[in-house]
C-alpha cells in the first residue's frame, strides 16, 4: 500500500515507480490460511485510505488489501500505462491534482478493482469501454474531467449514479440528463458477405423473371399475326370501315339536296 494523499507534491506520476510494484502485480496466498498483516505483532501505526467515497481507518492492514493514494496533490501529466499491470490493485485514487490526457484503456485490466477515483483532474477523450470489463468495480467517481461521448452501457456499467460522471460537459447518454446526439450513437454494421450475396442473388431472379415475360410476350404476338388474322381484329376493322362508309354516304346526299 502506498499512500501520499493530501501533500504537495508536484510534477509527473513516476512511470518507474508503478513498474516496480512486483508486489502488487502478484500477491502470494498465506500458507497458514489464515489473515496476513503488515509488520506483525509490532505493526503500531494506522492509516486513513479514501475508499468507495468514504474515509476508511486501517488499524492492522492486510497484505492483500493493496491501495494507491495519491489524492489531494499537485500531480500533473499523463496517467502511465503501467498502472494497468498492477492486476491485484484494489482501490487507485488519483483524485484532485491536475491529470491530463485520456482514461488508460489498460484499466481494464485491472480485474481486481474495487473502487476507482479519478475524478477532479483534467482528463480528456471518451471513457474506455474497457472500464466495463471490471467486474468487481463498486465504486467509480469519474466527474468534474474533460470527458466527452456517450457513457458506456455494458455489463454493470449503468449502475452508477449520476454523480460518477457529473461535472463533464462533454459527457451523455445514461444516467445523465443529456442525450446523445445520432452521429454519437453505434451505426449498424457492413453487410456482410451472405447478405450481399442475397441481394444480388434476388436482383437476378426479379432480372430473369422480366426477361422470360418480355420474351414470351413478343414470341404469342409473333405467332398470332404469323399464322392468321385475329377474329376479333378483323370484325374491329369492319366496323370502323362500315362506319366510315356511312358517313361519306351522309355527307354526299345533304351536298345535292
Amino acid at each position: 500500500m502506498i499512500d501520499l494523499s493530501r501533500n504537495e507534491f508536484t510534477g509527473h506520476l513516476p512511470l518507474e515507480l508503478f513498474e516496480n510494484f512486483k508486489a502488487i502485480r502478484d500477491i502470494q496466498e498465506n500458507k497458514t490460511g489464515g489473515p496476513e498483516y503488515i509488520g506483525g505483532d509490532y505493526y503500531q501505526d494506522s492509516v486513513t485510505v479514501t475508499m468507495k467515497g468514504s474515509d476508511l481507518e486501517l488499524v492492522r492492514i492486510l497484505t492483500v488489501f493493496t491501495i494507491i493514494d495519491f489524492s489531494s496533490n499537485h500531480f500533473k501529466g499523463p496517467i502511465p500505462k503501467a498502472i494497468g499491470e498492477l492486476n491485484s490493485l484494489i482501490v487507485l485514487n488519483f483524485s484532485h491534482n491536475s491529470l491530463t490526457g485520456n482514461i488508460p484503456p489498460s484499466f481494464g485490466k485491472l480485474a481486481a478493482l474495487e473502487s476507482l477515483d479519478l475524478s477532479s483532474n483534467k482528463l480528456q477523450g471518451r471513457i474506455p469501454i474497457q472500464l466495463t470489463n471490471l467486474t468487481f468495480l463498486g465504486a467509480l467517481n469519474i466527474s468534474h474531467n474533460n470527458l466527452e461521448g456517450p457513457i458506456p452501457l455494458a455489463n454493470h456499467f449503468d449502475t452508477f449514479s449520476n454523480d460518477s460522471f457529473a461535472g463533464n460537459s462533454g459527457l451523455c447518454g445514461f444516467p445523465l440528463s443529456k442525450t446523445c446526439g445520432n452521429d454519437q450513437e453505434p451505426k449498424s454494421p457492413p453487410p456482410t458477405v451472405a447478405d450481399e450475396s442475397e441481394i444480388a442473388l434476388t436482383w437476378k431472379i426479379a432480372a430473369m423473371g422480366y426477361g422470360s415475360g418480355l420474351v414470351i410476350g413478343l414470341s404469342m404476338g409473333y405467332i398470332v399475326f404469323t399464322t392468321g388474322r385475329p377474329r376479333w381484329l378483323v370484325k374491329m376493322i369492319k366496323r370502323n370501315q362500315e362506319k366510315r362508309m356511312r358517313r361519306r354516304i351522309h355527307r354526299n346526299g345533304r351536298r345535292k339536296n
